[in-house]
């Protein structure tokens, strides 16, 4: 998808360069928040309950900012729970359920079982409105940004 069909991002870019350089990085924090939430309950959503929760299992990490203006947040499996989907076969084979639930796996037959391919999905099936949200959120705190800067 091309950057000219996000709706709303030409008025995005236009108020990020009214502000200048002075574009607080809760703006980014906050826009990038509430696109993620959208995809975090997708995936809460369709993650599938068999032998492990994986609904439970599911959170919502910001990612350690390295370059300023910039955030985003994955949408992972938490690995205090590792303990849990980590299934260990008879024969002493250790295999990790929730990558098994989005990717699929081999039997010991051979066959192909297909994954859910929920984490995909949870973007996939919502891209639209998550990346109007994320420009809407973004346009708001740019707006608060500047009508702060101007009250002074």
């Amino acid at each position: 998808m091309a950057r000219d069909d996000i709706v709303g991002l030409d008025e995005l870019q236009r108020a990020v360069r009214r502000l200048g350089e002075k574009v607080p990085q809760i703006a980014a924090t906050r826009a990038a928040r509430a696109g993620a939430k959208i995809a975090f309950k997708a995936a809460k959503a369709n993650a599938p309950i068999d032998t492990a929760d994986l609904k439970n299992g599911l959170v919502m990490k910001p990612e350690k900012r390295t370059t300023k203006g910039k955030k985003m947040f994955d949408i992972m499996l938490d690995p205090l729970k590792n303990n849990v989907f980590v299934k260990v076969s008879k024969v002493g084979k250790r295999s990790y359920y929730p990558a098994s639930q989005e990717y699929g796996y081999l039997t010991v037959s051979g066959r192909y079982i297909p994954g859910y391919r929920y984490l995909r999905k949870s973007i996939t099936e919502n891209k639209r409105e998550i990346e109007t949200t994320i420009v809407r959120i973004g346009i708001e705190e740019v707006d608060k940004a500047w009508n702060a800067r101007n009250a002074r």
